[in-house]
């Protein structure tokens, strides 16, 4: 292993870890500071612990959050160890260990009951958080690695998959504590997902329009590089100087748009490359194997 390939090694996981303990600090102050003082559910795993902690204190017995949750994670661990990969188990682990230490040892502070300003701030925050591991290719644990395969399934969006099963998990919590605070925890969930979209977009596809003088370089190095379909049409012509180019039509994904920018400079700096975004896909598109 060369010296370069040992720096960026390292340089990578001083950065994966970093991100982990920023999103278990901003995960724990969601937790601690607004929803359990609001009472709002999380959703996910970590509302799936809040209904356990609260049923066991029904019963004179009380466990901590951060245990419970740590327990639930197990089968979580299980699922990517098979559907995802083991790089990513390694690093879920940590990241589940690291926030589950936060929420015992953040302490918990009560700035406002206000259920609609808890709903609102923690859920900002939490979308934040998973928002910014997940750009990293991180796995924050809790449903993540079920919404994720849950997403190379679909298709569907990280946000929408966490809203529709943090939804069902909120419903529960209401059904069993009372209603009202279950829609402010709806309404928790909806902006987690929302800024978690918004954060977190290296899933989402644009299509690329390239129109080069020299076809038979560019397109070898994106079969190469990309592994995506290309559509050619040939001897397009310029309405301004008259002269004969191809037009290379394709769609990725934000996540690949560096590696095509990076193509694109070393084949053919002169090309007209236009990215639009937005757009809808009615067939089947494979799913890149990232986070």
């Amino acid at each position: 292993m060369t010296y370069f390939k040992r720096k960026e090694i390292w340089q990578e996981m001083v950065t994966k870890f970093t991100v982990i303990l920023i999103y278990a600090f901003l995960y724990s102050l969601a937790l601690n500071i607004f929803w359990q003082p609001g009472n709002i559910y999380a959703g996910g795993l970590t509302g799936i612990a809040q209904i356990l902690a609260t049923l066991f204190v029904k019963n004179h017995l009380e466990i901590p959050i951060s245990i419970i949750y740590y327990l639930l994670n197990v089968p979580m661990f299980v699922l990517a160890w098979f559907k995802i990969n083991r790089k990513f188990v390694l690093y879920t682990i940590i990241c589940v260990t690291v926030a589950s230490f936060a929420i015992q040892i953040v302490p918990s502070a009560t700035l406002t009951t206000d259920p609609i300003i808890c709903a609102i701030f923690g859920g900002a925050i939490n979308g934040f958080s998973l928002g910014l591991a997940l750009k990293y290719g991180l796995s924050t644990g809790g449903m993540d690695a079920l919404i994720i395969t849950m997403r190379q399934i679909t298709g569907r969006s990280i946000g929408v998959i966490s809203i529709v099963l943090n939804g069902i998990i909120v419903l529960i919590a209401g059904y069993l504590f009372g209603w009202p605070y279950a829609f402010y925890s709806v309404l928790s969930i909806f902006v987690s997902g929302k800024v978690t979209d918004l954060i977190y977009i290296k899933h989402k596809k644009v299509q690329v329009t390239i129109i080069t003088q020299h076809p038979n370089k560019v397109i070898p190095a994106l079969q190469e590089k990309l592994n995506r379909g290309i559509t050619i049409i040939p001897h397009a012509l310029g309405a301004y100087n008259q002269e004969v180019q191809t037009i290379l039509i394709l769609v990725i994904t934000t996540y690949e748009m560096e590696i095509l920018d990076q193509i694109m400079k070393e084949v053919d700096k002169k090309a007209f490359v236009s990215v639009a975004q937005d757009i809808k896909i009615l067939s089947q598109f494979e799913e890149l194997d990232i986070v």
